[in-house]
């Protein structure tokens, strides 16, 4: 997770407690958008930083409230988030139109843009003043219909693409994974910014083995 989605989901985590609400954890994922592991995270870091108290609740819940200095934290936290928008916007844009770019110089002009997030509205921004074919959207669990007129699909069922370009920032290590093992036909391209790792099993194996030996 790059940055930028870190101040992000800090930022959104705070924001989402600020009122001492009872919630479960699960309230806060879908809330927020981000993984129960990373709410975890998130939970233990700003009590360990003393920016949140917790008071347990009837039916395994909690409340949680920001203290003082959590409010202090939530202050700084948009204005780094702003500044951080501003320069993450100019390199996500860079990198996908570099990807852009270089595809349709060797001939490729159909893409469906993995995740309907604010990564794809960049990545669409992209592609103006380029000839690109066809674009489109796929993601299997988001409820909007389309992002900035580009129609979003829940999977590539009839629709021929020569490329599938990584703009889920939730998991985007995950979601490349799953999309090689159901798309291994089709070429997965992502920016340096999503920080993917193509080898990651590979790694993962040869480590275990070399623990093993």
């Amino acid at each position: 997770m790059s940055e930028h989605m870190k101040l992000k989901a800090e930022l959104d985590f705070l924001t989402a407690i600020e009122r001492g609400e009872v919630v479960t954890q699960m309230t806060l994922k879908q809330r927020i958008g981000v993984s129960v592991g990373l709410i975890n995270a998130l939970l233990k870091r700003a009590v360990g930083k003393g920016y949140v108290k917790v008071r347990r609740a009837p039916y395994k819940r909690y409340a949680y409230y920001l203290t003082p200095q959590g409010f202090s934290e939530k202050s700084r936290l948009v204005a780094a988030y702003l500044e951080s928008s501003i320069d993450f916007l100019r390199q996500a844009r860079a990198q996908y139109a570099d990807i852009f770019e270089t595809s349709l110089r060797q001939g490729k002009g159909c893409f469906a843009l993995a995740g309907a997030g604010e990564l794809a509205e960049i990545a669409i921004l992209s592609t103006l003043g380029q000839d690109v074919k066809n674009l489109i959207i796929l993601d299997p669990v988001t409820e909007r219909s389309d992002v900035s007129g580009v129609r979003v699909v829940r999977d590539l069922g009839g629709h021929d693409v020569d490329a599938i370009v990584m703009t889920d920032a939730t998991n985007p290590q995950d979601s490349f994974e799953h999309l090689r093992r159901t798309y291994p036909d089709v070429s997965i391209l992502w920016p340096a910014l999503l920080r993917i790792t193509p080898d990651r099993d590979e790694l993962i194996r040869a480590h275990d083995e070399g623990r093993a030996a």
